[in-house]
């Protein structure tokens, strides 16, 4: 049987070991804490062999908790990391070198494995700071603990944490999918007769671009389990939630359209942030539409949950309905940011 793999599969093998370089230069993890009393936020990113951000913030306030303080200098992931992403690159380019499609099974193993292995070390680190803690803190809150999340959102005391991967560990993710995208493709052609023609086979840009792109589309609300991210209250009306969804595919979700008018004056996260941002549809709860599209009616009958009283409708038509039974004043998207 033909063990050579295809020119295209060796040109993608080889992007990916260029691509991991990269890394080595690019913040890999993020984690973004926010709260009332820091409405700019604080951040802490994790890079190939250090932390940087506000990291001597955090540690301050970590102190108060009784959290291990964060240095560089204990952690030995930070001395050997560069040499493993080093390797890797290599390894992906000699594996283009040689051409061998045992060769590249071997190297798309070894970094599934080390990716998951740094997911449970990364996992182990969160669980040791987090529960680890000084008994002599000036704040204890009896069975608490304070892990940061793996990956998503996790509400820690006053502050909202936010764990994702950064512009690196997108990277990283890219670099597998592609890996595993070549291995299905070389076993396919392995198995066909005659082999595939080639301009059948996905571009290496056109592959990239369906990478990298991120959805930025909003998600369901969970009624009586999500929380309104400023006012704090739990979503318990169908009709009037709302949702703002950063480019960084972030969805911070609202009980009142008051509530998501009143987040973005206060300036936690800047406009040009913003991805979209969507409200509940009055006739359709399930429904969410942007809010440039929406059309809104204000009337004291609405009786939403922090008082905004303001009901989105998806067409014109619905929303005059809607004036014969609560009377009240149509409005826009432009009035309401005022």
């Amino acid at each position: 049987m033909n063990n050579k793999i295809e020119n295209s599969t060796r040109l993608l093998l080889g992007l990916c070991g260029l691509c991991l370089i990269v890394v080595l230069f690019t913040p890999i993890w993020r984690i973004d804490l926010t709260a009332p009393q820091y409405p700019e936020g604080l951040f802490l990113t994790i890079h190939a062999n250090k932390l940087a951000g506000n990291v001597d913030i955090i540690n301050g306030l970590n102190h108060y908790i009784g959290m291990k303080t964060l240095h560089a200098d204990d952690f030995i992931e930070f001395k050997v990391l560069p040499g493993i992403i080093l390797f890797f690159s290599g390894l992906f380019i000699l594996a283009a070198f040689l051409a061998r499609r045992n060769f590249l099974n071997i190297a798309f193993r070894l970094f599934v494995a080390f990716g998951v292995l740094a997911m449970v070390d990364f996992w182990r680190w969160e669980f040791d700071y987090g529960h680890n803690l000084d008994p002599n803190a000036a704040i204890i809150v009896p069975g608490m603990a304070y892990q940061p999340p793996l990956i998503g959102f996790k509400q820690l005391l006053n502050f909202g944490a936010y764990s994702m991967p950064d512009i690196g560990g997108w990277i990283f993710v890219g670099v597998g999918a592609i890996l595993l995208y070549l291995v299905i493709k070389e076993w396919k052609v392995s198995k066909e007769k005659p082999r595939l023609n080639q301009s059948k086979i996905i571009s290496p840009i056109a592959l990239l671009l369906i990478l990298n792109s991120c959805s930025n589309a909003p998600v369901p609300i969970k009624l009586g389990k999500d929380n309104c991210h400023f006012c704090k209250m739990t979503i318990s009306d169908e009709r009037f939630g709302a949702e703002i969804v950063t480019k960084k595919s972030k969805v911070f979700k609202f009980d009142d359209p008051h509530c998501a008018t009143s987040f973005l004056n206060s300036n936690t996260i800047r406009r040009e942030e913003i991805a979209g941002i969507y409200f509940v549809n009055f006739n359709k709860p399930h429904d969410l539409i942007d809010a440039e599209k929406a059309h809104f009616l204000q009337s004291p009958s609405l009786r939403s949950p922090m008082n905004g009283n303001i009901a989105s409708f998806s067409h014109k038509d619905s929303l005059e309905k809607a004036v014969l039974t609560h009377y009240g004043n149509i409005t826009t998207w432009e009035d309401m940011q005022k």
